[in-house]
């Protein structure tokens, strides 16, 4: 088959046509979707920015879809929730939000963003920080008994130019042990992730000491205010749905796969309003679960911080691996997914992804077929169109990956895909 890698969206083969929808969204919630599919902006706001999980999408994308498609009370679910953008999201707009995801750190993750942090939960470790981060010294004796015996996660780490980074980490890992909550030790988790994460993931030169300590700091308060800040707002909406909801309804994020889904009880007898999700790219290469560390050399450090275990390769994370002929793999495990998906929807259910191919002329329509498949037919709003093949796309600029591409980035094109379950 002929690689067409990068071609423009209209250059896309022509797979079978969607059905034409009749518009069931409101002129303003039209454009809000356009804006939020387009949106550009550095991701932020609420909990959105303790750590950058790779390949997310726009929170101002998954509010427009959540507006636009739900009501306060119901329920969203993201089936690769990766770092919980669909989740913060619903909860801050009073809808029960539910997540899966293969990945313990991203389940890490989301349960740390979707926590609501008491007055006092912030002013213990606001306590800690202070008095904390400035004993976190280099020359300060660390007891790796108390922070994990298992070495292999500070694989390359423990250089000559990274080594004071690992001492550092090792030493916050045991300081946090003070904190006297589960939720605020995870807390001091996540900043320590996130500080990590800025020293040593794809970074040609390695900070100080000094600059780490800073930057943790930085990172807590920070932190903590967007924590306040979600905080408020959940208190409001929960006040507002209080007079539909018997009780407030938490969010659920479960490290699972969606395959089998339906056998959940806790999701099986929930009805599920919108599916909001950003699967697995096919054919692109994505660290879910590694940085890289001074070129290409990965290391499982952040399980290593956040207190998990890591014992799988990024194929399992990408649902097979990229260089597949045919990427048989990937669809059987997407079509194995949705099926699932199918089984814990209704026809009021709307399926809305955002998704990028490495080569998007012959795998949206395998993708789509895979789909059909599993029991959902794409449908489109020809007023959100603004691509000859009826979708809607979006580009984005400068996209970098941990990998070069076979060829240019034809995931620099994504496409939002509509869909509901065959009648």
């Amino acid at each position: 088959m002929k690689s067409t890698i990068g071609s423009r969206p209209e250059a896309v083969s022509q797979e079978v046509r969607p059905v034409e929808c009749q518009s069931v969204i409101t002129p303003q919630n039209q454009r809000l979707l356009l804006e939020g599919i387009h949106a550009q902006e550095p991701i932020a706001g609420f909990t959105h920015g303790f750590y950058k999980y790779p390949a997310r999408f726009s929170p101002l994308f998954a509010r427009s879809v959540i507006r636009a498609f739900t009501e306060p009370g119901e329920t969203v679910y993201d089936p690769f929730m990766g770092g919980g953008t669909t989740i913060v999201e619903a909860a801050a707009m009073g809808r029960r939000g539910i997540g899966t995801d293969i990945n313990s750190l991203a389940v890490f993750l989301a349960e740390v963003k979707t926590t609501v942090f008491r007055d006092s939960d912030r002013a213990s470790i606001r306590r800690w920080a202070n008095k904390a981060v400035s004993r976190l010294s280099i020359w300060s004796d660390a007891d790796r008994s108390k922070v994990g015996p298992e070495t292999h996660y500070q694989r390359n780490i423990n250089t000559r130019a990274t080594w004071r980074m690992r001492k550092l980490l090792e030493l916050g890992l045991i300081e946090l042990q003070s904190l006297r909550s589960a939720e605020q030790r995870r807390f001091v988790r996540c900043a320590l992730l996130r500080t990590a994460q800025w020293a040593l993931d794809c970074r040609k030169e390695i900070p100080s000491a000094q600059e780490f300590r800073q930057q943790l700091l930085v990172n807590i308060q920070e932190m903590l205010t967007s924590a306040a800040r979600y905080a408020r707002t959940i208190a409001r909406t929960s006040m507002r749905k209080a007079d539909r909801l018997s009780s407030p309804v938490e969010p659920l994020c479960l490290h699972r796969s969606a395959v089998g889904i339906e056998t959940e009880s806790l999701v099986a007898r929930t009805p599920i309003k919108l599916v909001l999700t950003s699967p697995p790219y096919p054919g692109v290469h994505v660290l879910y679960h590694r940085w890289q560390v001074q070129g290409r050399r990965e290391t499982p450090a952040p399980y290593w911080i956040a207190n998990l275990v890591d014992g799988n390769g990024a194929s399992y994370y990408t649902f097979g691996d990229r260089k597949q002929a045919e990427l048989e793999s990937y669809y059987d495990q997407a079509r194995a997914a949705f099926t699932s998906i199918a089984r814990i929807s209704d026809l009021s259910t709307v399926v809305v992804q955002m998704i990028a191919f490495s080569e998007p002329s012959w795998q949206l329509p395998r993708y789509l077929t895979t789909m059909d498949q599993a029991g959902f037919a794409e449908f489109r709003f020809s007023e959100l169109a603004n691509s000859k093949d009826g979708r809607v796309w979006r580009s984005v600029p400068n996209r970098k990956w941990y990998a070069s591409q076979r060829g240019s980035l034809g995931s620099s094109n994504e496409v939002v895909l509509f869909h509901r379950l065959i009648r």
